[in-house]
């Protein structure tokens, strides 16, 4: 396992097994509009899966907190908090949150994409992009995802690239007003056996037997890649 290396600000890019390009990076002050109109026009289908304060009385954080947040993980080597743009569109987050490095060595993703590239394996892609630096470039042996049962979409995407469920666990994090159990699903370096998570994922897409290579990406399409935002994100105050 490689000694851990740390990079901030940092850039990643990759493509998706039908072609698709997207890029990560930091999210930035000027990203302000763009990104609050993402959220607003996918308000519908991103609010049911938010993480939401406890406390009802709790401040709501502007932009400008968000941003300095992220930065401030980001060089603390705490998160790797990235936007997804595709085609220089920016439609979603991948966020890799409560690194630990020692002898733990593990981290959570967290994600949520626009609508409008939902079924296209962007999701899946950012998260073997994200997953391959931290694994391959910073030394992380671990990558764990906890998604809610009833959440499908969220669920595709760790089918996508082979996880592991770990069993569920009861209340685990405020989404929507309450507590909400979550099944949780995790990565080991033993997992992947030195195979990155971008090769994994596309062998794990060539699994299916008998299917044509039409047949599968239509099967393929009909998946949704909609997802929480990072844990522990509050609303913003507009």
């Amino acid at each position: 396992m490689p000694e851990p290396s740390w990079q901030w600000p940092i850039r990643l890019e990759g493509r998706t097994p039908t072609g698709i390009d997207l890029v990560l990076r930091p999210l930035a002050l000027e990203d302000a509009a763009t990104f609050q109109s993402v959220r607003r026009a996918n308000a519908a289908w991103l609010e049911p899966w938010d993480a939401t304060a406890p406390d009802p009385d709790a401040p709501g954080r502007t932009f400008e907190d968000l941003v300095a947040q992220y930065d401030a993980d980001g060089r603390l080597g705490r998160a790797l908090p990235l936007v997804i743009e595709v085609e220089g569109r920016l439609v979603g987050q991948m966020s890799m949150g409560s690194i630990v490095l020692g002898s733990f060595r593990s981290c959570f993703a967290g994600y949520w994409v626009s609508r409008s590239v939902a079924g296209q394996l962007v999701t899946p892609t950012a998260l073997a992009v994200a997953g391959d630096h931290l694994i391959g470039t910073v030394g992380m042996h671990r990558i764990e995802v906890n998604i809610r049962p009833e959440n499908t979409a969220s669920l595709s995407v760790v089918h996508k690239l082979g996880f592991r469920e770990e069993g569920l666990r009861p209340n685990y994090l405020h989404i929507a007003g309450r507590w909400r159990d979550h099944l949780s699903f995790a990565l080991t370096t033993e997992d992947l056996g030195g195979e990155s998570l971008r090769d994994r994922l596309s062998r794990m897409l060539d699994r299916p037997a008998g299917l044509s290579n039409h047949s599968s990406q239509q099967s393929l399409a009909r998946h949704t890649e909609g997802g929480p935002a990072s844990d522990g994100d509050a609303p913003l105050r507009s």
